[in-house]
Order: structure tokens, then C-alpha cells, then sequence
């Protein structure tokens, strides 16, 4: 499987590289990255996953550990930040990568939620499933959920690990409405996408 074979090289590059320098904190992430793959593999076998849901979680672990892994010039960032693309701020004071990538990773695991849902309940209903307003936010709420379990992981990393790149209170805080962002805007395309099939 081509998804497969591009995360398994990427996640071997970014643990030698890890490895290389010394990052923990990033080895620290490599192991959930590989519990992750392993969860969605069982969430695949259950509930087939298309390929573009595939390459788009693909995709998000890619983006993840470039992020923690990737030195930038140190002017790019703020003084305190450690020169890594994480802390790279796309608009200053608007919008970093660390944020982006927080949008699109619990975006499409809102979208994950919503086909979990839809296949679970088209196979005790027989019928199809609409993505009704209610059934919608509850995808919000668990693709939110999802991105709280993960700054549950990186307070762990901060009680563990000797440094993090973690940031502070505010950081998380931003985190979780990147978060809501992305999840809310990837439960809109699914109503539109679900609105555009039923005109045609």
C-alpha cells in the first residue's frame, strides 16, 4: 500500500533524525505517531477508510514531525522559541504552523468521526445517513475531544521530559480553538459536500 510505504520512510527519517540530535521530546512523539498508525489501522479494518482520508492522516504525521524536527533561522522565531518550524509564525502574530497543523489534523479527524458514525449507523439502519445538524456537532465534539487528549499527551512530555517545545498556557489555549476551527470547518464541507451529491 503506497500511503503505507510513504509513512513508514518519513517516520524512519524523522526517528534517525531524532535519534541523531538527541531530540526526546520528538522520540516521545514518534512512539504515539506509531500508536496512532496502529489505532487507525484497527479504525481501517472495522470501517474501510477511503484512500484520500488515508493520505490525508498520512499527510498531517508528515507535516507533525517536519514540525518538531525542521531548524529555522533563528530570527523567525520568538526569542524564548526553540528555531524549529513549529514556532515559525506564518502571519505574525496571527497565525503559526504549529496552529495550522492543529486545524487540519483535528479537521480531518472530525471528518474520520463523521465516517465512523455514518458507517456505524448505515449498517444497524440499513439506509443511508445524512449529516444532520446533531449528528454533525457531535462529530465536532469528538474531533475536539481527540485534539484535549492531545494536549494531554504534551503535558505528559512536559511532567517527563527534561525540555519541551511545548509552549505555555496561552499556547495551548490557541491550540484548542485551532482545533475548533478545523473541525468546524471540515463539518461544513461535509455538509456541503453531502448538499452537492443530493442535487445530482
Amino acid at each position: 500500500m503506497p500511503v503505507l510505504m510513504f509513512t513508514g520512510t518519513y517516520t524512519l527519517a524523522a526517528a534517525v533524525g531524532a535519534l541523531l540530535g538527541g531530540n526526546k521530546e520528538f522520540i516521545f512523539y514518534l512512539v504515539v505517531l506509531l500508536v496512532l498508525i496502529a489505532s487507525l489501522y484497527a479504525v481501517h479494518r472495522k470501517h474501510p477508510l477511503t484512500s484520500v482520508l488515508l493520505w490525508c492522516f498520512s499527510l498531517w504525521g508528515l507535516v507533525h514531525m517536519a514540525g518538531g524536527l525542521m531548524p529555522v533561522p533563528r530570527g523567525w522565531v520568538e526569542a524564548e522559541s526553540a528555531p524549529v518550524l513549529y514556532n515559525l509564525w506564518l502571519i505574525p502574530g496571527l497565525l503559526k504552523y504549529d496552529q495550522l497543523v492543529h486545524a487540519y489534523g483535528f479537521g480531518i479527524t472530525t471528518w474520520l468521526c463523521w465516517h465512523v458514525m455514518r458507517s456505524s449507523l448505515r449498517s444497524s439502519s440499513g439506509g443511508p445517513v445524512r449529516p444532520t445538524a446533531g449528528i454533525l456537532v457531535l462529530c465536532i465534539a469528538a474531533g475536539m475531544g481527540f485534539g484535549a487528549f492531545n494536549e494531554v499527551i504534551e503535558f505528559i512530555a512536559t511532567l517527563t521530559l527534561p525540555e519541551t517545545n511545548v509552549g505555555g498556557y496561552a499556547n495551548t489555549g490557541w491550540d484548542l480553538v485551532a482545533n475548533l476551527v478545523g473541525s468546524g470547518i471540515a463539518a461544513m464541507a461535509i455538509l456541503c459536500g453531502a448538499r452537492s451529491q443530493r442535487r445530482c
